[in-house]
């Protein structure tokens, strides 16, 4: 019996390393490709995506072939050294917003995305489902925001471009991700998000934040020494300094235009 414990322990070890490692970035993938142009994604998003940051399913529904060929070029052009830390990042932030807009319209209608992963064997939530893949690399969408983004770009910024397809999610924005306009996107996300009344409420006595503030309070400590001091960098009303801090409650309801 204990050495089956010790065998069944062991093999939870390697299943853990292996998992582990295959959410880490790797470089060595050929052959190397040059970046990735995200015209297809862009002409989708402003065609799709309402100003709030509402999506019309619907439309991308009638569209997927249009989304299955810049998903296409994804799948073609793993990120290398020789792009540029901006050609990546916005490669990945527009691979997990694209790839889930994929998941709602291969399974729409659904309310909600974590409705998906029912019925999937060894899956423990939808983000693990591992239905991606770049020249041979597989990756889930917990790969991309947590192995790749904020392990080897951290930035509390990427928080507020992850698109989540729920309501409590940061918009989703009307255009891609592009190298060049990266920083003033990633500064006009983060200021919609934390002054977005249906998202955060904040005010100098009080503050009641969107739970990614908690969840990730590490990543925005990192970047400001406290979450008060990034959303503060943001907001267009400061949290005081003795005003008191709570959490609003998360709607993973879809984030359907109607």
């Amino acid at each position: 019996m204990a050495n089956k414990l010790v065998l069944f322990i062991s093999v939870l070890i390697l299943t853990a390393s292996v998992l582990s490692c295959s959410n880490q970035l790797t470089y060595n993938v050929k052959p190397q490709r040059p970046p990735v142009k995200h015209d297809l994604w862009d002409q989708l998003l402003k065609k799709h995506v309402t100003a709030e940051g509402l999506v019309d399913y619907k439309g991308m529904v009638n569209d997927s072939a249009q989304l299955n060929r810049y998903l296409g070029l994804l799948s073609s052009a793993h990120p290398q050294r020789f792009w540029s830390k901006e050609e990546q990042i916005a490669y990945w932030i527009n691979a997990y917003n694209a790839f889930t807009v994929k998941l709602i319209v291969d399974h729409y209608p659904v309310k909600s995305i974590k409705d998906i992963k029912n019925g999937i064997p060894f899956v423990n939530t939808v983000w693990d489902i591992r239905f991606i893949n770049i020249q041979g690399q597989e990756y889930d969408l917990n790969a991309i925001e947590h192995g790749i983004l904020r392990k080897n770009f951290s930035d509390g910024r990427l928080h507020a471009a992850l698109n989540c397809a729920s309501w409590s999610c940061p918009p989703l924005r009307t255009e891609a991700y592009m190298a060049e306009h990266l920083d003033e996107q990633l500064d006009d996300a983060m200021r919609r998000f934390v002054n977005d009344p249906l998202r955060n409420h904040i005010g100098p006595a009080r503050a009641e934040l969107s739970p990614i503030f908690s969840w990730f309070s590490g990543d925005f400590k990192k970047d400001a020494g406290s979450v008060r001091a990034f959303v503060n960098r943001f907001a267009d009303t400061p949290i005081g300094p003795e005003a008191k801090i709570t959490f609003l409650d998360y709607d993973w309801s879809l984030n359907e235009a109607r």
